[in-house]
């Protein structure tokens, strides 16, 4: 096992922020090295959670009837955790991604009108449009 800070560490240590800023998506390396940082960083949230409800556990356990008064930091602590530390993937972030403020470049490309915002549009089958009246097919 190597040690913090030492050689083989800093070499697995991912260089990659867990975002897609900046990032092209025609260069494949680039891209899924981006997409393996999102889940990392997803995985290590859903792990944090998993040992704090381990402690939650314990609390419990060690605290017997009063743990409503002993273990509540620990379990709104939970609780937070819990809504933050789902793995959901890359996908949704990475179809819908809108460039932020500012590009590699430094412009604020939606402000530039370099890009538009990509607005998801419902596409409805004809027979399900009939069925509903709607005649802006």
């Amino acid at each position: 096992m190597p040690t913090p800070e030492s050689e083989a560490f800093l070499a697995k240590k991912p260089k990659v922020p867990p975002t897609f800023d900046g990032v092209d998506f025609n260069d494949t390396p680039r891209l899924k090295a981006a997409q393996d940082a999102i889940i990392r960083e997803q995985w290590v949230k859903s792990m944090m959670a998993r040992l704090i409800r381990e402690e939650l556990g314990k609390c419990y356990y060690r605290e017997g009837v009063n743990h409503l008064e002993k273990c509540g930091k620990l379990r709104e602590r939970y609780l937070q955790a819990l809504k933050e530390g789902k793995v959901r993937g890359y996908l949704f972030e990475q179809q819908n991604y809108i460039p932020g403020k500012e590009d590699p470049r430094g412009q604020d490309q939606v402000a530039a009108g370099l890009t538009q915002p990509q607005i998801p549009i419902a596409i409805v089958p004809e027979e399900v449009a009939k069925e509903r009246g709607d005649n802006r097919l």
